[in-house]
């Protein structure tokens, strides 16, 4: 009990010491500067597009055999279906992921193009021009 007023001092000692440090931060704090929000964009631009303007190749291929006559672009991207003809045969509604022919595969579909994944390859197949504006 004798070193009672010993610790209480001290404590007290440490709270005015971090009072004294608080209140110094605050006066000699340094003003905030506004900070703007990145803007968001709908469609970022995948880095293979602006691999061209360095001297490289797009990993991107444009398929001739399959057409696109129509897409469903929903919300959750795993929800998509595009509708595709390959080899002029009629055209079929196939899921994103699901398999168009043997070894292609749909990646993802967009609004005016999808993407197939043929064997590691990614090609654009795009929209005709008359059915865009649909």
């Amino acid at each position: 009990m004798k070193r009672w007023p010993l610790i209480t001092g001290f404590i007290m000692f440490v709270a005015v010491c971090m009072s004294i440090a608080y209140w110094a931060m605050q006066i000699y704090k340094p003003p905030l500067r506004a900070i703007a929000a990145p803007l968001k964009s709908d469609h970022p631009v995948p880095l293979d597009a602006a691999s061209s303007l360095f001297g490289g190749r797009s990993s991107i291929a444009v398929a001739s055999n399959y057409q696109l006559t129509g897409v469903v672009v929903a919300s959750n991207p795993s929800e998509s279906v595009a509708i595709l003809a390959v080899n002029g045969k009629p055209a079929k509604a196939i899921n994103t992921g699901e398999v168009v022919v043997p070894g292609v595969t749909v990646k993802e579909v967009h609004k005016s193009y999808v993407l197939l994944l043929e064997g590691g390859i990614v090609k654009r197949v795009e929209m005709p021009e008359d059915k865009r504006r649909r």
